[in-house]
Protein backbone atom coordinates (compact mmCIF):
# COMPACT_ATOMS: atom_id res chain seq x y z
CA UNK A 1 0.00 0.00 0.00
CA UNK A 2 1.16 3.60 -0.69
CA UNK A 3 -1.10 7.01 -0.30
CA UNK A 4 -3.09 6.55 -3.23
CA UNK A 5 -6.63 6.76 -2.06
CA UNK A 6 -7.75 4.71 -5.42
CA UNK A 7 -5.98 1.43 -4.28
CA UNK A 8 -8.48 1.51 -1.18
CA UNK A 9 -11.18 -0.38 -3.17
CA UNK A 10 -8.17 -3.00 -3.93
CA UNK A 11 -7.06 -3.48 -0.55
CA UNK A 12 -11.27 -4.08 0.32
CA UNK A 13 -11.45 -7.17 -2.18
CA UNK A 14 -8.01 -8.41 -0.73
CA UNK A 15 -9.52 -8.34 2.27
CA UNK A 16 -12.99 -9.88 1.91
CA UNK A 17 -10.74 -12.77 0.13
CA UNK A 18 -8.61 -13.56 2.60
CA UNK A 19 -12.20 -13.28 5.11
CA UNK A 20 -13.52 -15.85 3.06
CA UNK A 21 -10.20 -17.73 2.70
CA UNK A 22 -10.21 -17.79 6.59
CA UNK A 23 -14.02 -18.70 7.08
CA UNK A 24 -13.81 -21.61 4.65
CA UNK A 25 -10.77 -23.33 6.55
CA UNK A 26 -12.80 -22.54 10.05
CA UNK A 27 -15.61 -24.94 8.30
CA UNK A 28 -13.37 -27.17 7.11
CA UNK A 29 -11.57 -27.90 10.30
CA UNK A 30 -14.42 -27.71 12.60
CA UNK A 31 -16.38 -30.20 10.35
CA UNK A 32 -13.38 -32.65 9.90
CA UNK A 33 -12.99 -32.38 13.97
CA UNK A 34 -16.56 -33.07 15.00
CA UNK A 35 -16.68 -36.18 12.01
CA UNK A 36 -13.78 -37.62 14.14
CA UNK A 37 -15.32 -37.31 17.41
CA UNK A 38 -18.80 -38.52 16.13
CA UNK A 39 -16.63 -41.63 14.81
CA UNK A 40 -14.45 -41.69 18.07
CA UNK A 41 -17.99 -41.72 19.99
CA UNK A 42 -19.09 -44.47 17.88
CA UNK A 43 -16.10 -46.53 18.25
CA UNK A 44 -14.71 -46.46 14.59
CA UNK A 45 -12.16 -43.93 14.76
CA UNK A 46 -8.45 -44.92 15.82
CA UNK A 47 -5.73 -43.09 16.37
CA UNK A 48 -4.95 -42.75 12.95
CA UNK A 49 -7.91 -40.70 12.24
CA UNK A 50 -7.17 -38.52 15.07
CA UNK A 51 -3.96 -37.56 13.21
CA UNK A 52 -5.56 -36.84 10.03
CA UNK A 53 -8.19 -34.12 11.66
CA UNK A 54 -5.19 -32.66 13.81
CA UNK A 55 -2.43 -32.64 11.18
CA UNK A 56 -3.90 -33.50 7.77
CA UNK A 57 -6.38 -30.53 8.18
CA UNK A 58 -4.14 -28.06 9.26
CA UNK A 59 -2.09 -28.87 6.56
CA UNK A 60 -4.57 -28.45 3.84
CA UNK A 61 -5.66 -25.19 5.47
CA UNK A 62 -2.17 -24.25 5.08
CA UNK A 63 -2.65 -24.75 1.36
CA UNK A 64 -6.26 -23.16 0.95
CA UNK A 65 -4.75 -20.23 2.90
CA UNK A 66 -2.00 -19.73 -0.01
CA UNK A 67 -4.46 -18.55 -2.33
CA UNK A 68 -4.70 -15.62 -0.37
CA UNK A 69 -1.27 -14.47 -2.56
CA UNK A 70 -2.76 -14.75 -5.65
CA UNK A 71 -4.65 -11.55 -5.51
CA UNK A 72 -2.83 -10.26 -8.80
CA UNK A 73 -6.76 -10.39 -11.13
CA UNK A 74 -8.20 -8.56 -8.30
Amino acid sequence: MDYDPLKTAKAIKIAKKCMRIVYQNIYFSIGVKLLCLLLGALGLANMRLAVFADVGVMLIAVLNAIRALLVKNI
